[in-house]
Formats: C-alpha cells, structure tokens, sequence
C-alpha cells in the first residue's frame, strides 16, 4: 500500500467547519485496518533507531496515532492536552489561532531528564498548535527530535513556522 493508496481513503468533507473549508477526514483512513497499520508501521520504521524515549500525543486525534507507535517502540506515550483534563501540576501556553486564542497543557513531570521526544498529530495546517505543543514539550524537560503527521497541509505553510524543528509528514496536498 503506497502512500498515495493512504492518501486516497481521506475523505474530503466541503465546507466543514466553516464555508470554503476542505476538510480532511482521516476517519475514513483509521477505518479501515490495513491502512491504519500501514500508517502505524511507516511512522514506527522511521523512528525505530533515534533513540525516542517518549512519544507526545496531541489532544485528541494525536492520541491515535501516538499510542500504537510509543507501543511499538517500547516508549511512554504523554499526552498534550486542553486545559483542565489533566490532573496533576501542569505547565500551559496559550497560542494564536486564526480566529482567536487555544491553550495546551502538558504535566510538569512528563519527561525524565534528556528525554527525546518523537511528537505527533494527524495534520499538520499552520503550524501554531504544534510549535506551542513543543515549547510546552520542551519547558518540561523533553528534547523535541522530530514533528510527524500523517497529513500535511503544504499550502498552508506550516512547516515553515516550525522552524528550526525537523518536521516529517506521510501524505502532502
């Protein structure tokens, strides 16, 4: 199953969440069994020999993907998530969107000293959700290795507000 093959079973959904918005559903991809390993064991190959220590999952489609991958390299998984979910002291950021303002939390104790962290979504677009998700990363102790999603947005430009960070993706429109 190529990576085009992967590209192919993301649904476009128009319009969603606002007018002249196209959509990227991965639910469609995750649906289905052999392209969700498929994606799982591409992502898990490249990292397999890094020396990874700790896999950050962003809330919430992250989750899916950070899971089975920290699973496969023998890794803790850490969440990134909104604020309030999770229960312990946590350090927090608040970043820019489009439209307005998000905050991310992540625990004050998520990493070991010298951790290198593998960090993941589903999508990478602008860029802003991801690059304070790896300022938190790195305000708990964590060195960020490398950026991975499983779609990325080129058009967007988002790579380029990551800098200096190295930023992998599987699938580019």
């Amino acid at each position: 199953m190529s990576n085009q093959d992967l590209a192919d079973l993301i649904r476009n959904v128009p319009d969603f969440p606002l007018p002249g918005i196209m959509f990227k559903d991965i639910t469609t991809l995750i649906g289905n069994g052999p392209a969700f390993k498929k994606v799982i064991d591409l992502l898990v190959e490249r990292y397999r020999d890094q020396n990874i220590t700790a896999v950050a999952g962003i809330e919430s489609r992250g989750f899916i993907f950070g899971a089975p991958i920290a699973l496969e390299l023998g890794v803790g998984l850490v969440p990134v998530r909104k604020p309030g979910k999770l229960p312990a002291e946590t350090y927090q950021i608040e970043y820019s969107l489009e439209y307005g303002t998000n905050k991310l939390e992540i625990h004050r104790d998520a990493f070991e000293p010298g951790a290198r962290v593998l960090v993941i979504d589903d999508l990478l677009a602008t860029g802003g959700t991801i690059a304070a998700a790896s300022k938190l990363i790195e305000q708990a102790g964590g060195t960020v290795v490398e950026l991975a999603f499983v779609v990325e947005l080129g058009f967007l430009n988002g790579r380029e507000k990551l800098a200096p960070y190295s930023v992998h993706s599987l699938i580019q429109y």
